[in-house]
């Protein structure tokens, strides 16, 4: 039961926005920024003895994480308890009754202890996001007196990424949840299956890659051989994103972009409109798809957990009326059979392209408008569809493609773009038809080298941007260059480093080791952009495959597994420097890696420089190869050499 005496004294502290007063400390920064605050005068200490207390029952999970992502921020877990009474610093957390926060807004007032209330669990939890914001750029110790009051605009806050062009590794996934709940971003949207574009394969479909990532039981032999997600884990994922905050939509492509399932059978595909499309002639299609749908929709504990599943429906052919009859009758079929399992359908918006007389479903229904020539955004709107801004001109980002975007333009998403902006149509703010605003990395050219490091680099600013224009996009008081400057002092979360970044300031060795010792494990995972590594090595000769150092998908040799030369395995890619370490002889060895390129330096001389450059497909098609490199650190190889002085610096030479 609610503690009314609290929950009234809670009220009493966040007072209404009409009544807010410029004085005392200045607004703290956020991510995404403070709706609302009222300064007050002087600091409250967070001390070993500070305790996180909750006066609900429902908020003892929301104070556990509260008190163990600050240990993992500052190095000592606060102590939680449950109590009606708090103390001098303490951090008390309560349940409230406040109309104006809805179900995510939360307030906070920091006087000499802290209390947070909110309407939900999950405003609570993103009241606590905001505290370690804070206390991040003040050493974990102190926070400005006063009050916030902050909530969403948009009901939807996320990202999509693809998974079926290039695999990424469930741990970088749950890491990536872990960071959009740090800048309440609340939704991910797994794009399971898709293929890559015939022209770098030959133009022959049987050679083009494809995948489809999750563990099928039903049809095993459909599931991606190079990387997939097991049932099991994958149900687990998904309820423990939902611990904090961000609901994981599942996507299964279809009936474009199905060459996985073509590949798998294909007498699926039709080789009219290209074998990435499913023949929506043949009967067989809907009854191999019923199935599979089923497989993971089925049960008590089904493999898709959430409360929305995406069925894909893009960008199919409309060369033909008849055909897009087919197409509109697919969508409808799918949109009411993921609905018979209790789940809410979202599709890829694709109806103005196949206009036409069969009707869809639109009612509860979720659109993502991408393109204004697929769909309309006015026009699906009348058409009662729910709608989720995803502009590919603005917020698509295709790694080292040379269309879209390699990095998203911060400075537009910060300065103009809202949930309310799809392409060239501009909707009220506040506009009921739209739920909130995405953005989305596609990995269309598979195979060009791209690490999931190098995709990471590419989206986390984006993620920093995005947050603010879906959280509260008319409200904006912090200059871009300001945002854009203290946005980089943030974590990406407590306990995550997915950037391989070290304190330290620019141009500062950050770590050392005097000397590496074969097959130790050591406590850093990886050194990322920009940096450089270097070391002295006492040479000797190495068995091909030696490795100097390791972590879970990067590999540093001494000698290649292929000619012996030094060389680093990443995401699957070998990328080999032009030099062999000599028996008998000493050097110095230096690395430098930036975003585009991985240079090496023997004795102070650049010796080779592996960088961004053309691949030809064919005599026509050619594709951008990007050999870039985190070096890893975590664990050291069983080579034979002698390794001293290592040293990581936060900088590289020009």
């Amino acid at each position: 039961m609610r503690n009314k005496l609290i929950i009234t004294c809670l009220l009493s502290l966040c007072v209404a926005a009409s009544g807010f007063l410029k004085a005392g400390n200045s607004k703290p920064f956020v991510i995404p920024e403070l709706r609302q605050w009222q300064g007050a005068d002087g600091m409250t200490t967070i001390s070993a003895k500070s305790k996180v207390v909750y006066v609900n029952t429902e908020l003892a999970d929301v104070a556990e994480a509260m008190a163990e992502d600050y240990g993992l921020l500052f190095g000592k877990k606060l102590k939680t308890q449950a109590a009606s009474k708090t103390a001098k610093g303490n951090i008390i957390m309560a349940l409230t009754d406040d109309e104006e926060l809805g179900d995510e807004g939360y307030c906070i007032e920091i006087g000499d202890a802290v209390a947070i209330s909110a309407n939900t669990p999950t405003g609570v939890y993103w009241a606590t996001r905001t505290l370690l914001q804070i206390l991040e750029q003040h050493e974990g110790v102190n926070l400005p007196k006063g009050t916030i009051r902050d909530w969403p605009d948009y009901e939807v806050r996320g990202f999509m990424i693809d998974c079926g062009r290039k695999y990424i590794p469930l741990d970088y996934l749950k890491a990536y949840s872990k960071i959009m709940a740090y800048y309440k971003m609340n939704t991910l949207q797994v794009h399971l299956n898709d293929n890559g574009f015939k022209q770098y394969f030959g133009n022959d479909w049987d050679k083009t890659y494809a995948a489809f990532r999750i563990e099928s039981e039903l049809f095993p032999e459909l599931t991606a051989k190079d990387g997939f997600y097991g049932k099991d884990e994958f149900r687990q994922f998904q309820k423990d994103a939902a611990k904090i905050g961000v609901n994981i939509i599942p996507e299964i492509d279809v009936p474009a972009h199905s060459l996985a399932f073509t590949h798998f059978r294909k007498e699926l595909g039709t080789e009219k409109y290209g074998m990435d499309h499913l023949d929506l002639y043949n009967p067989n299609v809907i009854t191999f798809l019923d199935s599979l749908f089923t497989e993971y929709l089925e049960g008590d504990d089904p493999v898709f957990v959430g409360k929305q599943v995406h069925i894909g429906t893009d960008e199919y052919s409309n060369a033909e009326k008849e055909t897009v009859e087919k197409f509109r009758a697919f969508t409808d079929h799918y949109i009411r059979f993921v609905e018979k399992f209790g789940k809410q359908a979202c599709v890829w918006g694709a109806l103005t392209h196949a206009q036409g007389e069969t009707p869809v479903k639109s009612e509860n229904v979720i659109m993502h408008c991408w393109y204004n020539g697929y769909a309309n955004p006015t026009e699906m709107k009348k058409q009662g569809y729910k709608l989720i801004s995803i502009p590919d001109g603005s917020v698509y980002i295709v790694p080292a493609a040379g269309y879209y975007y390699d990095y998203l333009n911060l400075s537009y998403l910060y300065h103009t773009w809202s949930p309310a902006v799809i392409g060239n149509q501009k909707f009220e703010p506040g506009d009921p038809a739209i739920l909130g605003g995405m953005y989305a990395v596609w990995n269309d050219v598979a195979g060009n080298g791209i690490s999931v490091d190098d995709i990471h680099h590419r989206c986390f600013p984006g993620l920093q941007a995005i947050s603010t224009a879906t959280w509260s996009p008319t409200y904006r008081a912090v200059p871009f260059e300001e945002f854009n400057h203290k946005r980089n002092l943030l974590s990406e979360a407590p306990g995550v480093n997915e950037l391989g970044r070290f304190d330290g300031e620019p141009g500062s060795v950050v770590y050392t080791i005097d000397e590496v010792k074969p097959g130790k494990r050591y406590p850093h995972a990886e050194a990322g952009y920009d940096y450089s590594v270097s070391f002295h090595i006492d040479g000797v000769k190495e068995a091909r495959g030696t490795m100097l150092f390791s972590n879970k998908d990067t590999e540093f040799y001494l000698s290649s597994p292929i000619d012996g030369r030094m060389a680093f395995v990443r995401d699957g890619y070998l990328n080999t420097f032009n030099y062999y370490v000599e028996q008998g002889k000493s050097a110095d060895i230096r690395i430098e890696c930036t975003n585009v390129a991985t240079r090496l330096y023997v004795n102070g001389a650049l010796k080779d420089e592996l960088k961004r450059a053309k691949r030809w497909a064919s005599e026509k098609t050619s594709y951008d190869y990007v050999p870039t490199l985190f070096f890893p650190l975590q664990q050291a190889g069983d080579f034979k050499s002698r390794i001293t002085n290592l040293k990581v610096e936060n900088f590289v030479s020009k």
